[in-house]
């Protein structure tokens, strides 16, 4: 064969084998399947109304985000992800909280006032409140035993919000028990109380007539007030001198011999002349 005949030949199979080559390369090209997204599923909430969503292949916090309508800072923020984590196929993430699936929402049921039950008020708890003027003997403002209570005068009782206001006289004195001297007032609501006292004419006071205090449930609280005696009525309770006796007699005899005076005096008189 001549020289250009092989040339031509040799030209003809490489040019065969570049078409060949272009082809089997094309025909790779289109066997390699382009990557598709899978289709988002729709998230459902599940019987603790947490709404989850599986990541599939190709999914991004980005898509994930867009399609199921969350901000991506929130979609971040609801699963503890940070700027630069990513997901994996199979990782499940967070989406919110809904009802239960396949629930039906049931309407509201209706509130209906009914009569209202009656309240329970508190009832205060009672004590016992006892006042007593005596006559302050030695001026010490204390009773003691010997020292009586001193009638004539008055005791008011009276709380704070006014429900209370009490007038009585002082008692006289009961030889047979000093408590008796005391005047009580049982069964008053504890709270806030002010006491005072009158003394009678005549009387000046050895400690205040005016006191507050507070009773207390189940208190017996004893309270005193003393006086004691001015000059005039100790100068009107001083007693008399004692009488030695015959005092009548003695009067008459006095009388006799007064007016026998005057009869001796009128008869010399009389003879002088």
């Amino acid at each position: 064969m001549k020289k250009s005949s092989w040339i031509q030949i040799l030209v003809g199979l490489i040019l065969m084998g570049l078409i060949i080559a272009a082809l089997s390369t094309q025909s790779q090209v289109q066997a390699a399947p382009h990557l598709q997204l899978t289709n988002f599923p729709t998230p459902t909430p599940g019987s603790d109304g947490r709404i989850i969503y599986i990541v599939q292949e190709g999914d991004t916090l980005w898509r994930i985000a867009a399609v199921s309508g969350l901000n991506l800072a929130d979609l971040r923020d609801l699963n503890l992800l940070g700027v630069e984590d990513i997901v994996f196929p199979g990782q499940r993430l967070f989406l919110g909280l809904g009802g239960p699936a396949g629930a039906q929402p049931t309407a509201a049921p209706i509130i209906t006032q009914g009569p209202s039950e009656p309240t329970n008020t508190p009832v205060p708890g009672l004590g016992t409140l006892c006042v007593i003027l005596f006559v302050d003997l030695n001026g010490d403002a204390m009773r003691q035993e010997e020292e009586a209570s001193l009638p004539g005068g008055a005791i008011n009782i009276s709380n704070r919000d006014g429900s209370v206001s009490i007038t009585e006289d002082t008692l006289e004195h009961n030889p047979n028990s000093l408590t008796d001297d005391y005047f009580c007032t049982e069964g008053l609501n504890e709270g806030d109380y002010n006491v005072s006292v009158a003394i009678p004419e005549g009387y000046n006071p050895t400690t205040s007539l005016n006191t507050g205090l507070q009773l207390l449930a189940g208190d017996i609280t004893y309270l005193t007030f003393g006086a004691q005696a001015g000059s005039v009525v100790i100068e009107e309770s001083a007693p008399l001198p004692e009488s030695t006796g015959n005092t009548p007699l003695l009067g008459v005899i006095g009388i006799i011999l007064l007016l026998g005076g005057i009869g001796l005096g009128v008869y010399s008189i009389w003879f002088r002349r």
